[in-house]
């Protein structure tokens, strides 16, 4: 099982913004920005419904997702893919949302993505990028 190393918690958690990229079943892309996000663990990543519309209608259609990290106060670039799950109630969903509603108190905080990782690429330019790193 694929696990996020503490360098790419830390690029991960250094973001405001992250771009989270879906496809529905035809393979139409679509991508999002993603500010309503966390860890749960290091194989795990939630990102919270606010207004998703196409985000959602592609995750049902096929829960495949990915995550890009890069940008300021980030050491690399990376690209983190992983298989979705739509989580609306629970344990896990009660305190993402409470976490997510005492940071951001105007959004409606619907349901969240459990995103568990299965793939991490370095899309950093050079040689290596493309490469899987995990």
């Amino acid at each position: 099982m694929v696990q996020l190393t503490e360098e790419l918690i830390e690029a991960f958690n250094a973001l405001r913004i992250v771009p989270l990229a879906t496809a529905d079943k035809n393979g139409v892309p679509n991508v999002a920005p993603m500010g309503a996000k966390g860890i749960a663990d290091p194989r795990t990543i939630l990102i919270m419904n606010n207004f998703m519309q196409k985000t959602l209608a592609n995750v049902k259609e096929n829960p495949k997702a990915a995550v890009y990290i890069w940008g300021e106060g980030v050491k690399g670039c990376y690209q983190i893919k992983g298989d979705v799950e739509y989580v609306d109630e629970g344990e896990q969903f009660e305190a993402f949302r409470a976490d997510v509603k005492a940071r951001m108190p105007h959004v409606p905080a619907h349901g969240m993505l459990k995103i568990t990782i299965t793939e991490v690429y370095n899309c950093a330019a050079g040689p290596a990028a493309g490469d899987r790193i995990l």
